[in-house]
């Protein structure tokens, strides 16, 4: 007597298959290929979302480099112009320091040691710094002298002396050795003084006060772009008027009359 097949039919067979040996429907397979584009497609987001960031950090990195190019260039074009100042241009505010033409009244007299006159470009002129020689009695070329002496490594751009007179020891586009600091950016005034306590004479201070005047036009500046020594470093200089805040400022007021006086 035949015996009639019990198993599964082709339908049956068509939708299910074995892997290791248990079934797997057709609903489990399409499943499971469902998840695998989605698997695909999360990897291929992240993959763009990553080339993304990594471009937008390339050109960040780009303009960052740009920009500290486009600085150094600034800042080293401003260096080469001042130092070429001589010879033409230079770029403090507009000011060429070959064009200024020095009054009758200031005796320039540059020193030549090596140690004290470095030759470091001054950059630009922010600030006029006053000092006094330390030394009551001495004159303006007995300083300007002491500068140019061998190993001595300290010099001003002007001495003003005790009869009045101005000596010039370096050009203005030289950097002094003189205020710490404030070397790269500011002319030194070392002044001369009849006494320990270091209050400049009545003739003296109006010497100074008709130079500091005077580079104050030639680098647009005010009463306000003039600090002491001592606004530096903490250095009881210039003495006097660091120990009588009053004179300090009365020195400053009258410079700032002068200037309103030539306007």
């Amino acid at each position: 007597m035949p015996v009639k097949y019990e198993g599964p039919t082709t339908e049956m067979e068509k939708a299910e298959t074995s892997v290791f040996g248990i079934p797997v429907s057709r609903q489990d397979k399409l499943e499971d290929e469902r998840i695998r584009r989605e698997v695909q497609q999360k990897r291929l987001e992240r993959t763009q979302r990553r080339q993304r960031r990594n471009r937008r950090r390339l050109l960040a990195g780009a303009w960052a480099a740009a920009a500290v190019a486009l600085m150094v260039s600034y800042h080293f074009g401003l260096r080469a112009l001042w130092y070429a100042a001589p010879k033409g241009d230079i770029s403090n505010g507009g000011v060429d320091i070959s064009q200024i033409r020095y009054p009758d009244w200031i005796d320039q007299a540059f020193i030549e040691n090596p140690v004290a006159r470095t030759g470091t470009p001054l950059t630009e002129v922010k600030d006029l710094a006053i000092h006094y020689v330390g030394n009551p009695g001495s004159s303006a070329m007995g300083n300007r002298n002491y500068f140019n002496s061998e190993g001595v490594e300290v010099c001003s751009h002007f001495v003003v002396g005790l009869e009045g007179e101005v000596i010039q020891c370096l050009p203005l586009n030289e950097q002094s050795v003189a205020t710490n600091q404030r070397n790269k950016d500011t002319i030194s005034i070392e002044v001369c003084h009849p006494d320990e306590t270091g209050k400049y004479s009545e003739v003296t201070y109006n010497a100074l006060i008709r130079l500091v005047t005077w580079l104050c036009r030639q680098f647009h500046l005010t009463q306000e772009n003039l600090i002491r020594h001592y606004d530096v470093s903490g250095k009881l200089c210039p003495l006097y008027y660091v120990q009588h805040e009053d004179a300090w400022l009365q020195l400053k007021e009258d410079v700032g009359e002068e200037l309103n006086a030539y306007r």
